[in-house]
């Protein structure tokens, strides 16, 4: 029987895209949310490692994209809040840089690449399902970084993590059951949770309470985001 495997990070992904025949990157807060929102717009998202402003116009202007602008409070230009992105015009190309999703996303390898959130769980499920047939599925927890670069576990991609690994309904490793058994464990009080951790904080106190709420929904999106040809775009049979 085909299993789930749970692993954090940028080394996750190292340690699993070889045992795997598909990676899902789970970045709640929010370049997975971001990029579920924009799909489901019609858009396709090229994923970018967060640090070299001259570099992301560049390859912006190389793939024929609209670059991602910063997030700002107020701001409704497109940025990694999704809310900026509810209205993105079908057929965008959006570079957009983020300092974990976009890089672990780029870390896959050859093998299939998704990105899911609590927004897309069920939706992502399905997909990785299909596409695995009788092989393991990896779903990778992106966290966060410390100061000093090293992986901060991010209590948001746990639940979100769970909420797919709940949805595949396939055996699981310990690790995912884990993960899986935190998502179910948190499900009355998912938007509160996300609220309080620190990730949640962080948006809050900085005048996105809106990215919080907007990454708390649960099972509200069909879309499977995938990375073909070096941009996320809707998967489908």
């Amino acid at each position: 029987m085909r299993q789930a495997v749970c692993e954090w990070g940028l080394h996750g992904v190292e340690a699993l895209r070889d045992r795997v025949a598909v990676l899902v990157i789970v970045d709640v807060l929010s370049f997975s949310t971001a990029v579920d929102v924009a799909v489901a717009k019609g858009a396709s998202v090229i994923p970018f490692p967060l640090g070299d402003p001259e570099a992301a116009k560049t390859a912006a202007a190389a793939a024929g994209a609209v670059l991602a602008g910063p997030r700002k409070a107020g701001g409704r230009w497109l940025s990694l809040s999704p809310p900026s992105l509810t209205d993105i015009p079908t057929g965008t190309r959006l570079l957009l840089p983020s300092p974990n999703g976009s890089r672990l996303s780029l870390a896959g390898g050859a093998i299939p690449v998704l990105t899911g959130c609590l927004r897309n769980a069920a939706a992502i499920a399905a997909a990785v399902r299909a596409i695995a047939g009788e092989r393991a599925i990896g779903v990778v927890p992106a966290g966060e970084q410390w100061a000093d670069g090293s992986l901060r576990p991010a209590v948001e991609d746990l639940l979100g993590a769970g909420a797919i690994l709940d949805a595949l309904g396939l055996r699981l490793s310990a690790e995912a059951r884990v993960a899986r058994d935190a998502f179910c464990a948190a499900v009355p009080d998912l938007a509160a949770i996300l609220r309080a951790s620190v990730s949640g904080q962080e948006l809050i106190g900085r005048g996105f309470a809106e990215d919080v709420e907007c990454a708390a929904a649960l099972h509200v999106s069909a879309t499977a985001p995938i990375l073909r040809d070096g941009a996320y775009q809707t998967w489908a049979l």
